[in-house]
């Protein structure tokens, strides 16, 4: 496996803890948690430029669209969880590493889709479904307006993903920025939207894992990825994500992974094996 898949697989290992952190703060406001966490995140860029401030400079551009794929993803997904069931809202927006193969020929010159990327994605999504669905109790049905948003923060992701690799190139240290220019907006989010809260040092200890794990380092381990690989061997094995998140979260609970989230492990990582395969094309 080569070092781009490497750096996914890095990426995707922290965001499968996000569930888990999530439920262990789940009484902290949403916003304050995500601005608090990618705030903290923005730091790892300090000794990843050596301390050289020059290297979080970007064009306004570049700029706008990393506060566009941090701020705008969260912000979307915040309001889907809240005007939506949690599980088909999640379901919704991992959508994200589907959208990630079909669009990279839109929005990535030269890069074609064989048919086994998109069997592979499809096989990988319904594999997703399996695992988030598999793992839900007291699932709702019937359609709710914050499935939109939903749908909004997966384009969202698998967009900014996509057009990294379109905007002059940038020290991955640069993500720092991002971070903390989209951590400064949630908190302007918490301030205008939220009741305020007082954190204790559990929360403050688990923010701080927060922000060095799913909501900073996988965003600077994504960036090197996607810098180095192919995004739709990376779309595909993205799709990991919310199968490491159940298992995460079985785990955490003390419960046994059922036959669909058995079943789900086998269809995500065979998509991933086919998408990863070395051919050309």
């Amino acid at each position: 496996m080569n070092a781009a898949n490497l750096y996914a697989l890095g990426a995707i290992a922290l965001w499968a803890s996000l569930a888990a952190l999530g439920v262990s703060l789940a009484h902290v406001p949403p916003f304050l948690l995500t601005g608090l966490g990618l705030l903290v995140g923005s730091l790892i860029a300090l000794p990843l430029s050596r301390f050289d401030w020059r290297q979080w400079r970007v064009p306004a551009s570049t700029l706008a669209l990393g506060v566009y794929g941090l701020f705008g993803f969260h912000f979307l997904l915040f309001i889907a969880l809240r005007h939506a069931p949690p599980v088909q809202a999640n379901l919704v927006n991992y959508l994200w590493p589907l959208g990630i193969v079909v669009m990279a020929p839109l929005f990535l010159p030269g890069i074609r889709l064989a048919p086994r990327h998109v069997a592979a994605a499809l096989v990988g999504f319904v594999g997703a479904a399996l695992a988030i669905l598999g793992a839900a109790q007291g699932a709702q049905g019937g359609w709710a307006w914050g499935y939109l948003p939903a749908l909004g923060s997966a384009f969202i992701w698998a967009s900014y993903s996509l057009l990294t690799k379109r905007v002059t190139a940038f020290p991955t240290a640069a993500i720092g920025s991002f971070a903390a220019v989209s951590g400064a907006l949630s908190l302007l989010c918490h301030a205008l939207l939220e009741p305020a809260v007082v954190l204790s040092v559990r929360d403050i200890a688990l923010i701080a894992a927060l922000g060095l794990g799913p909501l900073g380092g996988a965003f600077f381990l994504w960036d090197a990825a996607l810098k180095r690989g192919d995004a739709r061997q990376i779309g595909v094995l993205s799709f990991l994500t919310p199968l490491l998140s159940t298992l995460t979260l079985l785990a955490l609970r003390g419960e046994r992974p059922s036959a669909s989230v058995v079943v789900a492990a086998v269809m995500i990582v065979g998509a991933a094996v086919v998408a990863t395969r070395d051919q050309k094309g």
